[in-house]
């Protein structure tokens, strides 16, 4: 078997699937002349172009360093070998959802492109890929319609890993499809969270799929690719470099119905597919940390922005279904007395936590609500570390919030009281 019998399942030509292929490593990601060039060519004639060098000069400049030395048919054949398929345009795989709010992005790019009042950005534009190297059993045309991306900080905090397992869990048992980088931090914790749920997590790499980058998540890449979708735009072999994970941003925030940034310093990448997400017309949402923490002050900028390019609030599942979700979701449902919480799910939850917010949920009262400097009294915290641990306490369904402070979760209250 060879990758043309096996990279695409569906009735794409054997023609179409090389010049693909050719293009995905001829040109980098997110380069518009190459774009531009195979939306009025065709995949086949733009490919045979930029092999003879009959080109305009500015695709010539993207693609003379590989134009000979690009190898589709050894491309596809890595492909197989390593488990991964190439999809298409032209095949019924491709999420075209996702990728219509890339190509509408894209033609007003490329109208101030052609004028020549901006030049090209090397950071990646938001224009759609010209392929995709996919792995893994999961859904890729129904991406975009339902689903999030949970992105922030590689170095994340106690804190911001909870938060986005937490949220990642939730949204995966509610049916969306949580996607991330793959990187440390932030991205790991929501496709852990994800996968703890059974739910679809979608990876996007910013490297072949046969090199897991960083290498120690590779055990990540290997689970994501069993039940979920990994997915890049680079053929196997390319190395992750640093331009291509900005132009990696710009598919984050596609694949997603809306963006929740978790923890981002203040020159954060995460900050990147923020801005693609607003630029996509996509609903920007971001986590707020405590004052003191500099892995939070990109959220904070996010969240005081004014306009249509302020980002929504997060603390809860809840905020996320309703800005996001379909009609209903999101809406505060009391619990009904003959509805409590499992004692089994309820320990789960708690166990869940870190030591920290555990201790504070400890100082919560059962009925008569507290503020955060009474819960501090009560657990011998300081009150930085109570206002940290209470947005998680939430996010488990803990705890609830009323105007005079804090106060266990009625499903709580009920199992206490009982």
């Amino acid at each position: 078997m060879t990758g043309l019998d096996a990279a695409e399942p569906s009735a794409v030509t054997d023609e179409v699937r090389l010049a693909r292929a050719y293009l995905s490593r001829v040109a980098e990601p997110g380069c518009i002349p190459v774009w531009d060039l195979v939306r009025n060519a065709g995949p086949v004639d733009a490919a045979a172009a930029i092999r003879r060098g009959a080109v305009p000069d500015d695709v010539a400049g993207a693609t003379s360093a590989r134009r000979d030395s690009a190898d589709p048919e050894a491309d596809l054949d890595a492909a197989i070998r390593h488990g991964l398929r190439l999809v298409v345009p032209e095949s019924d795989e491709w999420p075209h959802f996702a990728v219509a709010g890339l190509e509408a992005t894209a033609l007003r790019r490329l109208a101030a492109y052609r004028s020549g009042r901006e030049r090209h950005r090397e950071g990646g534009e938001p224009i759609p890929p010209v392929a995709l190297w996919v792995k893994g059993p999961g859904h890729l045309p129904q991406a975009g319609v339902r689903g999030v991306a949970m992105v922030g900080s590689r170095a994340a905090t106690a804190y911001g890993r909870h938060v986005t397992t937490e949220l990642s869990y939730a949204l995966a048992g509610r049916d969306f499809d949580v996607v991330s980088g793959g990187a440390f931090g932030i991205d790991a914790a929501a496709h852990q969270g994800a996968l703890s749920a059974d739910g679809q997590t979608i990876l996007v790499s910013a490297g072949g799929l046969d090199r897991p980058y960083p290498p120690g998540n590779a055990a990540l890449f290997d689970a994501v690719g069993e039940s979920g979708l990994l997915v890049s735009e680079s053929p196997p072999g390319a190395a992750p470099q640093r331009h291509r994970f900005l132009t990696r941003n710009r598919l984050i925030a596609a694949l997603s119905t809306g963006t929740v940034v978790v923890e981002a310093a203040a020159r954060s990448g995460a900050l990147s597919t923020a801005k693609h997400c607003l630029m996509l017309g996509r609903t920007l949402m971001a986590v707020p940390g405590p004052i003191t923490s500099a892995m939070s002050a990109g959220c904070h900028v996010l969240l005081r922005r004014e306009g249509d390019e302020r980002a929504l609030l997060i603390s809860s599942v809840d905020d996320v279904l309703e800005a996001i979700g379909s009609a209903g979701e999101g809406l505060h449902r009391p619990a009904r007395p003959d509805e409590p919480v499992a004692a089994d799910e309820l320990r789960q939850r708690i166990d869940r936590l870190d030591p920290l917010s555990r201790r504070v949920f400890d100082a919560v009262p059962v009925r008569r609500p507290a503020r955060e400097d009474e819960l501090a009294r009560r657990s011998g915290l300081p009150v930085v570390d109570v206002i940290r641990s209470l947005p998680a306490l939430r996010l488990a369904g803990l705890v609830e919030s009323t105007e005079e402070g804090f106060r266990m979760a009625a499903a709580f209250r009920r199992r206490t009281s009982g």
